[in-house]
């Protein structure tokens, strides 16, 4: 079993920045591929960005070149940080792992971006 645990979320106004992190148990972490899910009110959680073991990345294009994931397998941390924010990007953002055929999911963390 792998513990997913996601912080970092707040307020923040548009054009800002936050970054999110996700700690995951395990002493594998450098096989896991990692992600981020984000969900709004009455929608379908939607794919934001992932990260597998060697590095690759890949990104939703309503965030591609605002976003930027990437790992530290020495602490069993991804992150993600997000700049120039818009009220769009409001949501519970969800992190990942998937480890073995199985997903484990964080708890969520709210982004709330308003001025």
């Amino acid at each position: 079993q792998v513990q997913v645990v996601e912080s970092g979320g707040g307020l923040v106004q548009p054009g800002g920045s936050l970054r999110l992190s996700c700690a995951a148990s395990g002493s594998l972490f450098n096989d896991y591929v990692m992600g981020w899910y984000r969900q709004t009110p009455g929608q379908q959680r939607e794919f934001v960005a992932r990260i597998d073991s060697g590095g690759t990345t890949n990104y939703v294009d309503s965030v591609k070149g605002r976003f930027t994931i990437s790992r530290d397998n020495a602490k069993n941390t991804v992150y993600l940080q997000m700049n120039s924010l818009k009220p769009e990007d409001t949501a519970v953002y969800y992190c990942y792992a998937y480890f073995l055929r199985r997903d484990y999911w964080g708890q969520g963390t709210q982004v709330t971006i308003s001025s």
